[in-house]
């Protein structure tokens, strides 16, 4: 009997050790959801609405943090978790995008046609995220010190970049932190490594 009890004290350890890893496990329905971003946001549409539609050389004074690149997580991965780095991905993205808009007049066909639909499509993804995956704990330091860092109104570390270059990093990005989404034919790609993205136009990065 105090082995079947011990037994079952164990199984009920490893039920609590588990669950915060199975609650955080992307569903179907959200890689779904995400996929179809991943449609919005290929190529030739960033190429058309984000290159094509702005003047030549055309750049926004972005903060650092604000472009989200692989190597920017490779160095946070140490310091912070995936959930962690997720979740600052969905803030970076949708102040990128809003920057984007706020330069953009209201019949702009960039805004029309593109960048708005986009903007309401991520929103209801990101809202989906936080649902399925609660936050809960403290944000590491390194994560709350971006956070500090995108909201300083003495901000000195303004870089010039491309509109479509934003949403460059935004699309990689993605494909690095929820890579179980993207998974092709079974084959699961190493999505952060940028020598992923140099291989050819099948990345559509």
């Amino acid at each position: 009997m105090v082995r079947f009890e011990a037994w079952l004290l164990m199984v009920f350890l490893g039920l609590m050790w588990a669950l915060p890893i199975w609650m955080s496990t992307l569903t179907p329905q959200f890689c779904t959801s995400l996929k179809t971003l991943e449609d919005r946001l290929n190529a030739s549409l960033r190429k058309r609405y984000l290159k094509h539609n702005f003047p030549i050389n055309y750049t926004l004074q972005v903060r650092y943090e604000e472009v989200f690149r692989l190597k920017n997580i490779s160095k946070l991965n140490d310091s912070a978790d995936l959930r962690d780095l997720q979740e600052l991905w969905f803030e970076v993205t949708d102040r990128g995008i809003k920057k984007i808009l706020t330069v953009l007049p209201e019949k702009h066909p960039t805004r029309r046609k593109y960048l708005k639909e986009l903007h309401d499509q991520f929103i209801l993804i990101e809202e989906n995220f936080q649902e399925q995956n609660p936050y809960e704990g403290a944000i590491p330091e390194v994560i709350r010190d971006i956070k500090e860092r995108l909201e300083d109104t003495n901000y000195q570390g303004w870089r010039s970049v491309t509109p479509k270059s934003l949403l460059d990093n935004c699309y990689r990005s993605m494909h690095c932190l929820f890579k179980d989404c993207f998974v092709i034919n079974g084959t699961q790609y190493d999505y952060c490594k940028p020598q992923h993205w140099r291989k050819g136009k099948e990345t559509q990065g």
